[in-house]
């Protein structure tokens, strides 16, 4: 039998009380809302302000950040990482170990591959079989007089 609550430590000393949900064993933190059908893997966290539709799949090793917004009947692969204040619309897929920005839109019905990279504030419409590619990494400006502090 396991925990219905898990207590875990963040680096900077602070201690979240998770509930375990009863439909997959997922992390559900305080001030989350996530639908009883939904089906939420295990060692995924769901964030405080996070909210999570009826009939949503979400695979194992997941982790929807803080005020986060799925849609209804979506499916989220394994090792996705959904950032901080994203919309995904209804019955989106997310193939598994992608990474989606923060403040990012995902229209309705779109499917993401295995590996796709959405960068922060981007929208992802409607109509096509997505096939992103990896975010290009911009260079960081030097800061003048050597090392920044």
């Amino acid at each position: 039998m396991t925990a219905k609550f898990v207590s875990v430590e963040d680096d900077a000393g602070k201690v979240t009380r998770y509930a375990r949900h009863d439909n997959g064993g997922g992390l559900i933190a305080p001030g989350a809302k996530v639908a009883d059908s939904a089906r939420i893997g295990p060692m995924t966290y769901i964030e405080h302000g996070a909210q999570v539709g009826a009939g949503c799949l979400i695979g194992h090793g997941s982790w929807i950040d803080r005020d986060a917004i799925i849609g209804d009947r979506t499916v989220i692969g394994d090792g996705v990482h959904v950032g901080r204040g994203t919309v995904i619309g209804y019955r989106v897929h997310i193939g598994s170990h992608s990474r989606i920005g923060s403040s990012v839109l995902i229209e309705h019905g779109v499917h993401l591959d295995t590996d796709s990279t959405v960068p922060d504030g981007s929208e992802v419409l409607a109509g096509v079989h997505s096939r992103l590619a990896r975010a290009k990494r911009r260079p960081h400006r030097k800061a003048k007089g050597g090392l920044a502090a």
